[in-house]
């Protein structure tokens, strides 16, 4: 029996140790790697930062455009099969010349190389493609993709139709305090100017005021959501620290998502790290 009640004692005490250790590593700036989460309902939809950097460009051009939510679900499903929503400068076999995020080839009339390797006029193409196709907003993800893409997989595009509606409808800010990065603090000062024309290549001019290390855009609905996300979309490589709207914060250095906030603002304020002392 004393045997017995050591040997609990002594898992016991090895539980406790590796509960205390895996707390401390979970804190551990060493252990933070870098992800994206996009929830819609009870579905929640990972994706690496530089995928949703880019999911966040191609959603911001729609939004831009005047696009309905559909249409960057069904852009960011096709990038995601094309190029797992990265801008490689290679093809496959089967389009040897195809290159850019929806894997856009210069021999069937995409542009030039050149052109299809730039984020913003793969997208603006794709989605002149897009708007071409008549009813697209009430066809299947994957068979919209397909009519502008004309694949030798027409049906691979509906495997990401889960992901690309969460990420869109949080991108386009369609969903609230729906898209989280949980990321290491900066190593680098941030730059609100560089933020500002950073805006401004996604959605164009915002009405944008810089106030030491923020920026504060005075603008409502969707948009500001849109916009919102988006500065969590791409907080890595902007050094954004910390996003405000609507009662609302993300802090990058909590990584608990959005969270209600003590000073509600109905602009949209980001805020980028400061200088090390």
């Amino acid at each position: 029996f004393r045997r017995a009640i050591v040997a609990v004692l002594a898992l016991a005490l090895v539980a406790g140790a590796i509960y205390a250790i895996v707390a401390v590593l979970q804190r551990s700036e060493t252990l933070v790697t870098g992800r994206c989460f996009a929830v819609v309902g009870s579905e929640n939809h990972e994706l690496a930062t530089d995928q949703t950097a880019n999911a966040s460009l191609i959603s911001a051009i729609s939004v831009r455009r005047g696009l309905p939510p559909r249409a960057a679900s069904i852009a960011l499903a096709t990038a995601m099969q094309e190029s797992r929503l990265r801008n490689i400068n290679y093809g496959d076999d089967a389009g040897p010349d195809s290159r850019g995020l929806f894997q856009q080839r210069p021999s069937q009339g995409w542009g030039t190389e050149e052109q299809v390797m730039d984020p913003i006029y793969a997208s603006n193409a794709f989605f002149d493609g897009l708007v071409k196709v008549p009813g697209y907003e009430a066809m299947e993800i994957t068979q919209a993709a397909q009519a502008v893409q004309r694949s030798a997989f027409p049906r691979a595009y509906a495997q990401h139709e889960g992901m690309a509606r969460a990420f869109a409808s949080a991108l386009t800010g369609h969903s609230t305090s729906s898209l989280n990065c949980e990321l290491r603090m900066p190593e680098a000062a941030g730059d609100p100017a560089v933020v500002v024309d950073e805006l401004t290549t996604a959605f164009g001019r915002q009405a944008a005021t810089v106030q030491g290390r923020s920026v504060q855009l005075e603008i409502g609905g969707t948009q500001a959501w849109a916009v919102a996300h988006w500065a969590v979309a791409n907080a890595k490589t902007l050094s954004i620290t910390q996003v405000d709207l609507a009662g609302q914060t993300w802090n990058r250095e909590k990584r608990d998502g959005w969270q209600p906030s003590a000073a509600p603002t109905e602009a949209v304020i980001i805020t980028v790290s400061a200088p090390a002392t």
